[in-house]
């Protein structure tokens, strides 16, 4: 399943975005370090399901949206110098390990400095933050990698590259990502002869093509429009920028749940179902939400989902075993979506399916085509797959 980190400075909201895309239980409050341990938890990826082109809905979505889960970490959050131990230090920047990209929120109010303490609104420059937190993540690999340098070298020098794409391999980074960035960046070839001023350059650029992050600017019902500006032109400089309001994601996924509103995430309104249950405090805070989202096109929760996924090169496919009527054995229509790499292939999906599905693979059926195809076939977003398998 994908991973995304959660990261950023305390009091940037970054809980409360974790909260809002999973709904899990969990503490947030107004001054730093709520989270002491990393909080993980189920989000979902937003799309059309394939069952909108039936006569029948499969059951397993919402007015026709289909919600693929993915995992989602939320670390303690990070302040200067992390990386040398400071605030909750490193431990908690090793919880990105294992995540395949990362969620940078930040508080675009300004209204808290880079420890999290509350200064007012556009009090503390969002750039600053943007900048510190790219550093900590770049430190954070690059004092990973230098920590063995010497003994690496050594052994690069007798065996080879495989050596660093080994010791890369524990932080969930791809050979491949890896060779294309060396051949990318004017560095000596030979990898174990870099200085440590090479080393840090390379760090810097493989954190950002291993995981990539995406900066989500939070606060935005509360952010001054000279900040606004500054966060989009961010996206001129090469930055994937996403402006929410986690609070306001919050309060309608809460309201949802209780049958107040009728609200799917990633919507751009909502419908209230029942005004007379609700006190004029409550329904104020509806209507602010509804002009939030006007201005802003929702509250960009989900759409900061999908947009951190979806740069991943993922694709969407659904396993089935009955290919004409795009079922299970028990006759449920369309009842698992998968997130895969763009090029992956039928086996590849049959090993997500169950790992002795993968062994005893055969071949694979496309559904809406009706047509067998052999292991080597690249499968495309939305593909109904019907696997074969000695099994």
């Amino acid at each position: 399943m994908i991973k995304i980190g959660i990261a950023g400075k305390p009091n940037s909201g970054k809980s409360t975005f974790f909260k809002s895309a999973t709904l899990i239980d969990i503490a947030i409050a107004n001054y730093p370090f709520t989270t002491i341990d990393a909080n993980h938890g189920i989000a979902f990826v937003r799309s059309i399901c394939p069952c909108t082109e039936l006569d029948t809905r499969c059951g397993h979505c919402k007015d026709g949206n289909r919600f693929t889960p993915i995992e989602m970490i939320d670390v303690a959050g990070l302040v200067p110098d992390a990386h040398q131990g400071k605030g909750l230090g490193n431990e908690f920047l090793d919880n990105l390990r294992e995540v395949d990209a990362i969620i940078d929120v930040i508080d675009a109010s300004g209204s808290t400095d880079e420890y999290g303490n509350i200064v007012g609104i556009g009090r503390y420059d969002p750039l600053k933050e943007v900048d510190f937190i790219e550093r900590e993540l770049s430190m954070w690999l690059y004092n990973i990698i230098h920590r063995d340098w010497n003994k690496i070298s050594r052994k690069m020098r007798m065996d080879g590259l495989n050596v660093f794409f080994d010791k890369l391999a524990s932080l969930k980074i791809n050979r491949q990502d890896t060779i294309d960035l060396i051949n990318k960046m004017d560095l000596p070839d030979e990898v174990y002869r870099w200085s440590d001023e090479e080393l840090m350059r390379f760090s810097n650029q493989l954190i950002k093509k291993s995981k990539p992050i995406l900066i989500v600017a939070n606060k935005v019902d509360i952010t001054p429009e000279e900040n606004i500006e500054k966060l989009k032109r961010l996206k001129d400089k090469g930055y994937n920028v996403v402006l929410t309001t986690a609070e306001g994601e919050l309060a309608l996924r809460l309201a949802e749940k209780n049958g107040i509103i009728k609200y799917i995430p990633g919507d751009k309104d909502f419908e209230i179902l029942n005004i007379k249950k609700l006190n004029k405090k409550q329904l104020n805070a509806l209507n602010l939400i509804k002009d939030i989202m006007r201005k802003f096109g929702g509250t960009g929760v989900q759409e900061a989902i999908n947009t951190v996924v979806f740069n991943l090169n993922m694709i969407k496919v659904y396993p089935v075993e009955n290919e004409k009527k795009w079922t299970d054995k028990n006759g449920n229509i369309l009842p698992d979506s998968f997130l895969l790499k763009r090029g992956s292939t039928p086996r590849d999906l049959a090993y997500q399916v169950h790992s002795e599905i993968g062994e005893s693979f055969l071949f694979a059926i496309d559904a809406r085509k009706n047509v067998r195809v052999g292991e080597n076939y690249e499968l495309k977003e939305n593909d109904i797959i019907k696997i074969v398998s000695t099994k």
